[in-house]
């Protein structure tokens, strides 16, 4: 007969706390893609390396760590990277049609030259040599493990007050030529990182506009692909 004593019931994983547990959605629910408020205040070095501790606990296909980090802080150097920002952004709302074009330019995207410190995220390829588990059949499976890594960082830089913005602005070129970044590489993200006052309560491209969140339940299939 099924007993219902607590000592027959399946073992779990240790669980968090309502707190903890409270503390891990608040950070998913609040984070924010941080453009321009960021505060001219040095980051702490300790700080910075948690974030990186925090991104390098991301899992990865085949444990293959395909990720690497450069962190920037030199101010011409990042001169450097909002001029070619500023490039392709000019093709970039060129693209656009033009009752959307002054819109996308009214979004200060400031935060290369803003925020303090700035971190280029990589992907290695060959990290684990040419077969790679879990690689075999999806060759991008290490660069949504980068992904995987950017997003930890992310999370943990909100439980830390500091706001990250992820600019993809860019011509890869450019990147590469200015960080020295071999081909075999993959340029992922640059992030702009630093101390805010505030964040947006809602995402700041839904506040100012330029797109709504869709509906979960839109969004939900049961079983297979269907029409919602």
């Amino acid at each position: 007969m099924p007993s219902d004593s607590s000592s027959d019931k399946i073992k779990l994983a240790e669980e968090f706390t309502q707190a903890e547990r409270d503390a891990v959605y608040k950070a998913i629910a609040t984070r924010r893609d941080v453009r321009d408020q960021f505060l001219d205040v040095p980051l702490p070095d300790d700080l910075i390396g948690r974030l990186l501790g925090a991104a390098h606990a991301a899992p990865s296909v085949g444990f293959m760590q395909p990720w690497n980090f450069i962190v920037i802080r030199d101010v011409q150097m990042r001169q450097a990277a909002f001029e070619a920002f500023s490039r392709a952004n000019e093709e970039a709302a060129a693209m656009f049609a033009p009752e959307r074009r002054d819109l996308y330019r009214s979004l200060k995207l400031e935060g290369i030259r803003k925020a303090p410190v700035s971190i280029c995220v990589t992907c290695d390829p060959q990290r684990a040599g040419p077969v790679v588990l879990g690689r075999t059949h999806n060759p991008r499976m290490d660069s949504y493990s980068t992904v995987c890594a950017i997003q930890n960082l992310w999370l943990a830089a909100r439980a830390e007050g500091v706001g990250v913005g992820w600019v993809s602005i860019f011509r890869d070129d450019d990147v590469r030529s200015l960080l020295g970044i071999p081909e075999r590489v993959e340029v992922v993200a640059w992030l702009c990182l630093g101390y805010v006052e505030s964040l947006y309560t809602e995402p700041e491209l839904a506040v100012k506009g330029w797109r709504q969140r869709l509906s979960l339940d839109e969004l939900i299939f049961e079983e297979r692909w269907s029409e919602p």
